[in-house]
């Protein structure tokens, strides 16, 4: 399975200049859409839409994540477990499955034309009034920034903690004890990622605290009102089509 999940795939399009706030905020706006009236004229049109900006984003089919077989096994197997109950239960659990599958792919093209380094300062820069109400929002910025920065680390940690079990003897009595893969690995990358925490911790503490989240930090513009106004017009049309045809 290969899934490019966290980093910007360098492709120059409109999409990609947004500022990251922008396309936050738009998910946003899909997600509460979804939530509030998830029917087949709104699911198709937020299809279509999300296509779209993938179109606008100029992003190669190559980006797209290729799934293994037992994700599409489960999906199948869920669909007969459904089946015997009536084509009502059949079309609701298509229903609930396209939704995250949407809910994903809206995640997935943030991630892809935004620098993950310009999230913190976006979720900082929306979250500006709750500093009126004492809510560390700078803070939670900061753990943000560090979750996403931690993120391919621990995914390339637990790659090599795989790669490494595969090389171990399969004969002894070590392995036999500890023939459950996923276990065995959760329990190593829970301990790799609480070293790397703690070392993380003592550096930010050594340098003076974590300091400015961006160097250069960017601001919406007249692109991103404009995309907004998209964004509105696209969940506006598709709630007032959904209501009407209820």
């Amino acid at each position: 399975m290969s899934l490019v999940l966290f980093r910007q795939v360098p492709v120059e399009s409109p999409v990609h200049r947004l500022w990251a706030g922008t396309k936050m905020i738009a998910t946003f706006l899909i997600s509460l859409l979804l939530m509030v009236l998830p029917t087949w004229p709104v699911l198709g049109i937020l299809i279509v839409f999300l296509i779209f900006i993938g179109v606008v984003a100029r992003l190669p089919l190559g980006t797209l994540p290729r799934l293994p077989w037992w994700f599409w096994a489960l999906l199948v197997a869920g669909a007969l477990v459904n089946l015997p109950v009536g084509g009502q239960a059949l079309l609701r659990y298509a229903q609930v499955t396209i939704f995250g599958l949407i809910m994903v792919a809206a995640s997935f093209l943030v991630a892809w034309t935004t620098p993950m380094s310009d999230i913190a300062p976006a979720l900082a820069k929306l979250g500006a009034p709750l500093r009126k109400l004492r809510v560390p929002v700078d803070e939670w910025a900061v753990v943000v920034a560090l979750t996403l920065r931690g993120l391919p680390l621990l995914m390339d940690e637990i790659r090599v903690l795989r790669a490494a079990r595969k090389l171990r003897p399969k004969d002894g009595a070590l392995y036999l004890a500890t023939e459950n893969v996923l276990i065995d690995i959760l329990t190593a990358a829970m301990a790799v990622s609480t070293r790397r925490a703690g070392e993380l911790g003592e550096a930010i503490s050594a340098r003076g605290g974590t300091g400015e989240l961006a160097a250069h930090p960017s601001s919406p513009g007249r692109r991103d009102a404009i995309a907004l106004a998209v964004v509105f017009a696209v969940c506006g049309g598709a709630f007032a089509l959904g209501l009407a045809l209820l």
